[in-house]
């Protein structure tokens, strides 16, 4: 795993080169007086949504930005000293990627007109390239642009990869999934099935939303990524009020959510997960299918596993 992460810092500091550059573009274009720095507090809805369902649809969709973090719950286990090495980091990423994409957002409206950007979405246009250009003529971003958005996605799809392969391979081991998802590599100890199973899978999500020409592909799959990640942190966090409860008071408590907070947490992922932020149909059929192939995995496994009085035997 070290080479692979090693790569994926590499992809996320030509990733934040992108973004950086969008910033620089944005706060150079204000400093020469010649952007809309006023339109940072203007709040206008060019669907006639409302202020609220506006904001809603927006939360929901820049979720996407954040999704990498879930990951690391998996790729910590590998780490030393995971309980104190992991609250302060996890915070701290998710700290530094709240500043840029907000930094990204202002830049982007002080540069774009509320028309342009109406434009753009309705175009499934690039707002950053647009702001870039628009701000610095000169620079060649759309020879660059191309290159950095590649490295973006391939960032993006090798942690998810990174961390399904894993969690497949958990899963596997704890007789959730079929356990011959769970073989590794005798040596560098690999899961390879994990890794060969989530490609397929990959493959097989690709090839079904590029079956609809007219379909945005990328906004489909991000949707229905954004999607279950709301649904699994709803689940996550009221698991997380109901363990408190159980919680051994002789434990030794390395981080814990402050006051109500889990519940909060759970019912705003529940209600961003709502049809009501305009989620295409699509993303919640891809999901389903997901959960469909998930169950079916799982009812398969306890079957086996309750011929083969396997489960009994892991909680001996």
């Amino acid at each position: 795993m070290g080479e692979s992460v090693k790569f994926n810092v590499v992809l996320t500091l030509v990733e934040m080169v992108a973004l950086c550059t969008v910033i620089g573009v944005g706060f150079y274009v204000m400093s020469q007086g010649t952007g809309n720095p006023e339109q940072i507090f203007v709040f206008n809805d060019y669907q006639d949504k409302g202020l609220f369902l506006a904001v809603t649809a927006a939360t929901s969709i820049a979720f996407f930005a954040m999704v990498g973090f879930e990951d690391s719950v998996n790729m910590v286990e590998e780490t030393k000293d995971p309980e104190k090495i992991f609250p302060r980091t996890m915070l701290t990423g998710l700290g530094i990627a709240v500043i840029l994409y907000m930094l990204v957002a202002i830049s982007v409206v002080s540069v774009l007109s509320p028309t342009e950007l109406e434009n753009i979405r309705d175009a499934e246009g690039a707002a950053l390239l647009e702001v870039v250009s628009k701000g610095s003529p000169d620079f060649p971003i759309d020879k660059i642009f191309p290159f950095l958005a590649v490295f973006g996605v391939a960032n993006t799809a090798l942690i998810n990869m990174l961390m399904a392969s894993r969690l497949i391979y958990g899963m596997a081991r704890q007789r959730v999934l079929p356990q011959q998802l769970g073989k590794v590599l005798p040596v560098r100890r690999t899961p390879w099935a994990g890794i060969a199973f989530s490609t397929i899978l990959a493959l097989g999500l690709i090839i079904y939303v590029t079956g609809d020409p007219k379909s945005n592909i990328v906004a489909n799959l991000s949707g229905t990524t954004a999607f279950l990640l709301l649904c699994v942190f709803t689940v996550v966090n009221v698991a997380c009020v109901v363990l408190r409860r159980k919680r051994d008071p002789n434990a030794v408590n390395h981080f814990s959510s402050p006051g109500q907070l889990p519940l909060v947490a759970a019912l705003l992922c529940a209600f961003l997960a709502g049809p009501w932020v305009g989620r295409n149909v699509i993303q919640y059929q891809i999901a389903g299918g997901l959960m469909a192939i998930g169950v079916l995995l799982w009812l398969v496994t306890w079957l086996i596993n309750r011929r083969t009085n396997t489960a009994d035997k892991l909680e001996e």
